[in-house]
């Protein structure tokens, strides 16, 4: 048996009902509009959300796959909602939710700045982003 820390508790929260049906119609609407990232290995199926890739599903067909995916999602996501915690945003609304940090020296900034003037970016952001994601 392992042994626990002093934080936690002897009895973990566990969710001992449904959930309330407006809830989950909230959920299904937010989550119908997330992405669900599919792999086969071994002639199974399995899935995750792009917005929540810890919610998993499997099956053994693609359509399998994605409904026991979606539902793994609806169910965290009717979690988030019933406890005022916010879910994320559909990854096809385009908002930007994560920074990314680079380190750069001042000559390389300077570099950058300059490029990103001179295509007519007003910052060194959206000229990195463009540069990067520009489909060929």
């Amino acid at each position: 048996m392992c042994a626990r820390s002093k934080n936690s508790t002897d009895h973990p929260k566990v969710i001992d009902r449904p959930f309330d049906r407006a809830v989950l119609a909230k959920a299904r609407a937010i989550t119908d509009r997330y992405k669900i990232i599919l792999e086969c290995e071994d002639g199974l199926w399995y899935g995750h959300g792009l917005e929540m890739p810890t919610a998993f599903g499997d099956g053994a067909t693609p359509q399998a796959a994605v409904a026991d995916t979606r539902e793994a999602l609806v169910t965290v996501v009717a979690y988030l909602l019933e406890t005022g915690q916010p879910p994320p945003a559909p990854a096809r609304e385009g908002k930007r939710s994560v920074q990314v940090n680079v380190r750069l020296t001042c000559e390389e900034k300077v570099r950058l700045e300059t490029k990103a003037k001179a295509k007519g970016f007003r910052g060194l952001s959206e000229f990195i982003r463009t540069s990067a994601l520009a489909e060929k």
